[in-house]
């Protein structure tokens, strides 16, 4: 009696795993949903709690995206949306008991929630020291990854009751440690600070852009140069490389941008004298100047800009 009775308390404790891993995995899905769809320029700007410009920063870095060319902009939030999504599909399937438990199939449903789950908390970790020490930003949504990743890698373990823990701690450690060699090689490729096509030191230009665009960006700068908005700025010039940071590296090439340092690469220095330019960054809109950094919203206003300012 005391047998069967503990047998049906264990089927019991079973369940719950699969509900909490089903409500976090959908919390999950609309987090990195959300940040997918608006790196794509579909979903409005995000209200991202902590310093400001901290998610976009984040976010825009060389590190938030996974492929990009002409025509595809894959974020790194994709791959979480899939991972998540994953979790529930499985999830879902063990919910319905279609499958009994001492099947093969359960059983290796359970070990891909594990290792899953394993391999997405190791790259969150990874990508939060990314973020704290590389970036030297604060994204809450990608920290509230990193926490239901870590969260539905715990109760799987619950959840899966393996029969042995010598199996769990091998494959664990191989997952996490095939994550961290893949991780670092992928970090370090992506890293600005180790790109090839570096300036020359004896070259005075401006620091290479790491931020990326969204379309809405790269609009907004093709409109300022249709109509001969300008950018002042010096090479030098720490506010000069956060304004432009504010727009990205694919916007900033649609700039009208103003070398003003004498000893700039490629300057125009007389004429930056003509204009009276004193302060960088300045722009000149309407032939008026405005001088320090402009977030591009208030930019947005300054020029009359009409299109879509969901920067």
């Amino acid at each position: 009696m005391a047998l069967k009775t503990l047998k049906i308390r264990n089927k019991k404790d079973l369940k719950w795993p699969k509900i909490i891993i089903a409500i976090l995995s959908t919390i999950g899905l609309v987090d990195t949903g959300s940040i997918t769809l608006k790196n794509w320029g579909l979903f409005p700007s995000l209200s991202c709690p902590g310093i400001q410009n901290g998610c976009e920063t984040v976010l825009n870095s060389p590190w938030g995206t996974l492929f990009e060319n002409n025509q595809i902009h894959i974020p790194l939030s994709l791959a979480g949306f899939i991972t998540y999504l994953s979790i529930l599909v499985i999830t879902i399937i063990l919910s319905l008991n279609l499958i009994s438990p001492k099947e093969n199939l359960n059983k290796f449903l359970w070990w891909l929630i594990f290792l899953i789950s394993c391999a997405s908390s190791t790259f969150s970790i990874l990508l939060i020291n990314i973020m704290f020490f590389k970036i030297q930003a604060y994204c809450f949504f990608c920290i509230l990854s990193a926490i239901l990743s870590f969260s539905i890698f715990i109760i799987s373990m619950i959840g899966a009751n393996f029969e042995s823990r010598e199996p769990m701690i091998f494959r664990g450690c191989m997952i996490t440690i095939s994550v961290l060699l893949g991780g670092l090689i992928w970090s370090n490729k992506v890293d600005p600070s180790n790109a090839l096509d570096v300036p020359s030191p004896t070259e005075n230009v401006s620091p290479i852009i790491t931020t990326s665009s969204s379309p809405q960006k790269v609009k907004f700068a093709k409109f300022l140069k249709d109509n001969n908005i300008v950018l002042y700025s010096a090479y030098w010039c720490p506010h000069c490389h956060d304004q432009k940071q504010l727009f990205g590296k694919e916007a900033v090439k649609e700039l009208k941008l103003v070398e003003c340092a004498k000893d700039g690469k490629d300057n125009q220095y007389d004429l930056c004298q003509t204009k009276g330019i004193n302060g960088f960054p300045s722009w000149e809109i309407n032939g008026e100047i405005f001088s320090g950094t402009l977030e591009l919203n208030d930019l947005a206003i300054e020029t009359g800009y009409q299109g879509d300012s969901n920067f």
